[in-house]
């Protein structure tokens, strides 16, 4: 493959990843994430570090399964629509344990930082897969054409994808930090923030559901 051509085919991926993104049963979640983001990001954590952690979680489930795509072939992500009705219910569940103070009758304790990083690359791992299983056939185009390359270029075509998708996570990510700034200075409306944040993730939660069952029938 010429360089001008493989050139191509990177911006394709990168500009599929994008598409991806958007995808219209995986947006849903946005509003999901962005309540996650109001619950559990804390005035320590630079908002951009909780961006990273989500896009290295979106570009690590993306390498997981393009690679298992690349190693045993496409029928591997044949699974990825089962994800979407998944995602919402880990949405409604977790959105409801908010909501009504639900905890653990012997709670593990962890270090507050790493344990909210982890579960923005949580959040960003479930919305690639979700994504990604919301548009089957872009991804698809993405595997076929790497699979006519070499290792290394399609390693780097996967990776293209991965970012288009990530990147606009990072983008929400910071949008939502600078919108609650402001919500955090007035102290006395924290509270209803984050039960306003629960209610965003169950009403995310059951609008995943019902694109996924209804809508897409992918169950």
């Amino acid at each position: 493959m010429t360089q001008s051509a493989f050139l191509g085919t990177l911006a394709f991926a990168g500009g599929a990843g994008v598409t991806t993104f958007f995808s219209p049963c995986a947006f849903p979640l946005l509003p999901g994430y962005v309540g996650y983001y109001v619950h559990n990001s804390d005035e320590s954590t630079p908002a951009i570090v909780s961006a990273i952690a989500a896009a290295v979680g979106a570009l690590l489930a993306v390498g997981v399964i393009g690679g298992l795509a690349l190693r045993v072939g496409q029928q591997v992500t044949t699974v990825l629509p089962l994800f979407e009705p998944l995602a919402g219910v880990a949405l409604v569940v977790f959105g409801v344990v908010i909501l009504f103070g639900v905890t653990p009758s012997q709670p593990i304790e962890l270090p507050a930082r790493p344990d909210s990083l982890l579960g923005f690359a949580g959040f960003g791992a479930v919305y690639a897969v979700a994504a990604a299983g919301c548009v089957v056939p872009v991804f698809f185009g993405v595997i076929s054409q790497a699979l006519t390359l070499p290792d290394l270029q399609a390693v780097v075509v996967l990776g293209g994808y991965a970012v288009g998708l990530a990147a606009p996570l990072v983008g929400v990510t910071l949008l939502t930090s600078a919108g609650i700034e402001s919500w955090r200075a007035a102290g006395r409306y924290t509270g209803w923030l984050k039960r306003g944040a629960a209610v965003v993730m169950i009403a995310a939660g059951i609008g995943q559901l019902y694109l996924s069952i209804v809508v897409l029938a992918v169950v």
